[in-house]
């Protein structure tokens, strides 16, 4: 499916919005901030997050029937781009892209119409607890158990490297009850419920939901069947292509340090930049910065535009692999081209390698997504 052209009021929408990103980025966060949190079980400061679901960047893939904004993913990129440019901790692709796309696609009403209004407002942090084993990353690889028991399910299982896990409120659950995947919403505070953090490099944390005897409503089934199938499906989509708009801030921000740094560091009696060696280099990162935005802005446009399963997918897998590409090498270089301060902790440079280093492994690293985008594009399922 072709995308769509973009209109004039759209462009000055999400400029505006790009704008109120930048806007709060300055005002709101910083890198302290960051520093201080890095390495804490809170991991992200809630007040901020309430500060982000004011502005309504929480509900912008939330339809407008549940309190939402009932955007698309290139306005969700451009938020979750403009906080990665200042590492912003706060989990806003795994709760409003992970999780928000899994409930909507979901097939339960009564859930969203309770759910999504907490989640808009702020009141609930969700996440999405899929994935059991490392490197398996096909949603239906599922041994996470659930029985039938009283009109609803008894769950027993481990998930593990569950973004946004510190403060989730919540999680939704994907299990298998018989021959069907179902997906499940299972409150933190849910009895036999166990959550515990694995700290990652950039100083946030995956979570593990240890689940033994834990009882699910019928109330709290989201989804069950091929449409669990499907809402996990395209929930990993969005969430892989928001993580590449991610990367290719993280990138762009990295690069512009470099450049800065390049234009005042003096040696020999010039600065650094104006060496022809240091300029090549420099001309290459922008290069693949500039093929990474290309990729994404490209890949959100086709996003939106409602394309089929396989093409949804082949398309999340190109943002991924380039967005992932272009942020390690840029990132790798810019430790680099800063020379020995380049290395230290206290330098915010070595921030940056590290959150591109976290990211670019999250749902699948840039050469499973060419492998997966490869097959996809062959007209061979994945």
């Amino acid at each position: 499916m072709e995308s769509k052209p973009t209109s004039h009021a759209a462009t000055e929408h999400r400029k505006l919005l790009a704008d109120s990103v930048a806007d709060f980025v300055e005002r709101g966060t910083d890198l302290a901030r960051v520093r201080r949190l890095r390495g804490t079980n809170g991991e992200h400061d809630r007040a901020v997050w309430q500060q982000m679901a004011e502005l309504g960047w929480l509900g912008i893939l939330v339809p407008e029937r549940y309190g939402g904004l009932g955007l698309g993913l290139s306005e969700a990129a451009i938020v979750a781009k403009g906080l990665a440019r200042s590492l912003a901790p706060e989990p806003l692709t795994a709760a409003a892209v992970l999780a928000a796309t899994a409930l909507a696609a979901g097939e339960n009403e009564p859930l969203k119409r309770e759910q999504f209004p907490r989640l808009v407002s702020g009141a609930c942090l969700p996440a999405l607890a899929w994935q059991e084993q490392a490197g398996a990353l096909d949603p239906s690889t599922v041994e996470t158990g659930a029985t039938p028991f009283e009109g609803g399910y008894k769950l027993n299982g481990v998930k593990r490297y569950i973004s946004g896990a510190a403060q989730a409120d919540a999680f939704l659950v994907s299990a298998r009850a018989r021959d069907a995947i179902v997906l499940l919403w299972v409150p933190r505070e849910a009895a036999g419920a166990r959550v515990s953090l694995e700290p990652l490099a950039d100083g946030r944390s995956f979570g593990t939901l240890v689940l033994a005897d834990t009882l699910v409503p019928q109330a709290g089934v989201a989804a069950a069947g091929p449409v669990a199938v499907e809402a996990l499906a395209r929930a990993l989509d969005h969430g892989t292509a928001i993580a590449g708009a991610e990367l290719l801030g993280v990138g762009e921000r990295a690069l512009e340090m470099t450049l800065d740094y390049l234009r005042t560091r003096v040696q020999f009696g010039k600065p650094i930049g104006a060496f022809q060696a240091l300029q090549h280099r420099a001309v290459d990162l922008h290069i693949q910065k500039e093929i990474a935005s290309a990729v994404l802005e490209e890949g959100l446009a086709g996003l939106d535009g409602g394309p089929g399963a396989l093409q949804r997918t082949a398309i999340a897998s190109r943002v991924k692999a380039r967005c992932a590409e272009a942020a390690l090498r840029i990132t790798r270089e810019a430790i680099q081209l800063h020379g020995a301060i380049g290395f230290t902790d206290e330098y915010d440079a070595g921030l940056y390698l590290k959150r591109a280093l976290t990211l670019a492994a999250w749902l699948g690293h840039a050469s499973w997504h060419r492998r997966r985008y490869a097959r996809l594009t062959a007209g061979v399922a994945a």
